[in-house]
């Protein structure tokens, strides 16, 4: 072999060190799917790309907040919800903590009282807060006019309540349905 060829060859082999342990790691989850246990790929299902136009989505009325949802976990393969929410001036939800979700909110347009732990902060649009699991957190549109956000929840899973939540009577909400229902998905209100 000509030092040349060496050189070559033995920097392409010191090159490819790096990958050994992936490698290894490949191996052993190949072992690992070779049991009786689902391998990662028959687990994951591939998603398939949705378009959601200006106007097209489920549209609820829960509690007197107007939702759109846009993106189901049937959607996104379980990994979060996309609910757009437009309401007049005064209409909100009081505090609650979710158990399993965080959420995203951002206001579009309008602006809409946040409250998450102890601070509260009127937002705007473009604005933007993360509300995490566990945390007791609230929301209000306020100002002169209509406000309109985008509602990220992961994991998705609270769609489902929403709808059910949709079905009960116009009027006064049934506090003890309405606990029961939120109750099923973790959530309860304080």
């Amino acid at each position: 072999m000509e030092r040349k060829d060496f050189l070559k060859s033995t920097a392409i082999g010191i090159g490819a060190l790096p990958i050994v342990p992936m490698l290894n790691a490949c191996k052993s989850e190949l072992k690992k799917s070779s049991t009786n246990e689902p391998s990662k790929q028959e687990v994951t299902k591939l998603q398939k790309p949705k378009i959601v136009k200006q106007n097209e989505g489920n549209k609820l009325n829960v509690l007197g907040d107007n939702q759109n949802i846009k993106l189901t976990g049937e959607d996104t393969n379980g990994q979060y919800t996309l609910i757009e929410q437009n309401n007049e001036p005064g209409i909100g939800i009081p505090p609650h903590i979710h158990e399993n979700e965080d959420e995203v909110f951002q206001v579009l347009f309008g602006q809409v009282e946040m409250s998450v732990g102890n601070k509260t902060t009127t937002l705007k649009a473009g604005d933007l807060i993360f509300c995490p699991k566990g945390i007791p957190h609230s929301w209000r549109v306020v100002g002169e006019e209509k406000a309109r956000a985008m509602l990220s929840i992961f994991p998705a899973g609270l769609e489902g309540m929403f709808s059910e939540l949709a079905e009960l009577p116009a009027g006064p909400p049934d506090m003890e349905k309405v606990t029961t229902i939120c109750g099923k998905y973790k959530l309860k209100f304080v």
